[in-house]
């Protein structure tokens, strides 16, 4: 019986740390954010650190590393959409930036969980600088 109550409390420990893990973010597909950025319907947020971002990045990506006022690149309208990606889909940095857009207000902060690994693995273009 015990066992029985440690597998049964290992089990909820993990799903509750998934659920964690995923963040209060709604995860945005490739397509749509490509779909997005040709639509020029969203702002972009790279929190890969200036180095990578340099090296390649999402079109029209914010470098979040080098911004000092996040509210002063972000959009007026607190409804835009507004995404934040890292590296793939085990990084959680971008939820810095997530949060941080929210605690501005803003209502519609998704995450691109493919991030820039998924980004690049589909053959989708970079910017580089």
């Amino acid at each position: 019986m015990k066992q029985i109550k440690y597998i049964f409390s290992l089990v909820a420990f993990m799903l509750a740390s998934t659920f964690a893990f995923a963040g209060d973010f709604g995860d945005v597909s490739l397509d749509q954010l490509q779909k997005a950025i040709d639509s020029d319907s969203v702002t972009i947020i790279d929190v890969n650190g200036s180095s990578s971002y340099a090296k390649g990045h999402i079109p029209t990506a914010i470098d979040f590393a080098s911004v000092k006022d996040l509210s002063s690149v972000l959009p007026e309208d607190k409804n835009a959409l507004i995404v934040a990606y890292c590296g793939g889909p085990r990084c959680g940095a971008y939820q810095k930036a997530a949060k941080a857009a929210q605690k501005l207000g803003y209502k519609n902060v998704k995450h691109l969980s493919a991030g820039i690994s998924g980004w690049k693995g589909a053959g989708l273009p970079v910017e580089k600088q």
